[in-house]
């Protein structure tokens, strides 16, 4: 009976160890295993959160680079259209400065022709007046006279 009285005092001290485990030992241990498992699915259910806040902060970042995009091609055509637009405005400028220029220096020309066509005319009468007194100072016809004065204004 020894071996038997033995075996039950194992069993019941086995027993007692067990209640004992799960009454003392198992329920901090079950508690923080279930308070590691409860911080593990709240870290996973953040990692999704982020992950989604992620994607949703690179979708926002695209479609703002592309409306940056949108702008600074906007820009730049607006650009264009006002290079066009000066560069227009600058030639024409240019055209009707030339134009007056131009006419300015035209008219000048002509009033210098004018002038020195009327210089020109003075100098003839002056050298025809000097012909006539020379002629008159040689012959005081008067017929002769008038006729070599009437071949000078038709002349003229």
């Amino acid at each position: 009976m020894d071996i038997n009285a033995t075996l039950i005092g194992q069993s019941i001290a086995m027993a007692v160890f067990v209640w004992f485990t799960l009454k003392f030992v198992w329920p901090p241990i079950n508690a923080a295993i279930e308070e590691r498992q409860k911080k593990i699915a709240d870290g996973l259910a953040h990692t999704d959160r982020a992950e989604k806040d992620l994607q949703i902060a690179q979708d926002k970042a695209k479609d703002i680079l592309r409306e940056a995009k949108d702008q600074g091609a906007a820009i730049i055509k607006q650009a264009q259209k006002r290079e066009g637009k000066l560069i227009e405005e600058a030639t024409i400028k240019a055209n009707e400065e030339r134009d007056h220029i131009l006419a300015q220096a035209r008219a000048e020309v002509e009033a210098e022709k004018s002038r020195l066509r009327e210089d020109l005319r003075k100098q003839v009468a002056a050298l025809a007046v000097a012909g006539a007194e020379r002629i008159l100072q040689r012959e005081i016809d008067d017929a002769a006279h008038s006729d070599i004065l009437e071949k000078l204004v038709q002349e003229l």
